[in-house]
């Protein structure tokens, strides 16, 4: 996700009446109501959808630090998209590791550096909690059902691996064919 401060045409030192503002301009100026039967109405969509979520991002920072300023002292969860997207998580991991205040998002973005870093069991625990935390958030949501699926698929298929068999019904069968076989006057297992 870009800078959501760049989306919105806002300084990032703007207060929340600014940010609000720009925000109602915007979604007026990129709704898709006001788009219908336009040859550019995805794109349109596709900015509404980027505005929707700039403005939710910032809101956040307001709500979990009481604002909503970007800063570079490494606490920012933009920041850590960032790192994300270019795929450096390992920093990403570590910017996360020295916050101290721990929202759903956090976990969130836990998750998804501990998980693309091999570390399956631990992402997964902090993508459930921050779905846990916020069953709402459609990004939480989808890569919560996402892992669910994932465990699934894991677990038919360990299934069909072993086939319904196990090496008591291997034992079994050999020795009612082995008994059989004794039966008509030969022998299938010459031990027993």
């Amino acid at each position: 996700m870009r800078n959501p401060y760049e989306v919105l045409g806002v300084n990032k030192n703007a207060s929340k009446e600014e940010v609000k503002r720009a925000y109602r301009d915007l979604a007026k100026k990129y709704h898709p109501d006001k788009h219908m039967n336009n040859p550019l109405s995805e794109l349109a969509q596709e900015k509404f959808k980027e505005i929707n979520e700039a403005y939710d991002s910032i809101m956040k920072g307001y709500e979990n630090s009481g604002s909503g300023q970007y800063n570079n002292t490494g606490n920012n969860l933009y920041e850590v998209r960032d790192y994300i997207n270019r795929g450096d998580f390992s920093t990403a991991r570590n910017i996360l590791s020295n916050m101290n205040n721990r929202s759903s998002e956090w976990y969130y973005l836990m998750g998804l550096t501990s998980m693309r870093l091999g570390l399956y069991d631990e992402g997964a625990d902090f993508i459930k909690r921050a779905h846990f935390m916020e069953p709402n958030n459609r990004e939480y949501k989808m890569a919560h059902d996402n892992i669910i699926n994932r465990q699934r698929a894991y677990s038919s298929r360990t299934r069909e691996y072993n086939g319904g068999t196990d090496m008591c019904n291997v034992c079994t069968t050999l020795y009612c064919a082995d008994c059989c076989c004794e039966c008509c006057g030969g022998d299938l297992i010459a031990c027993c």
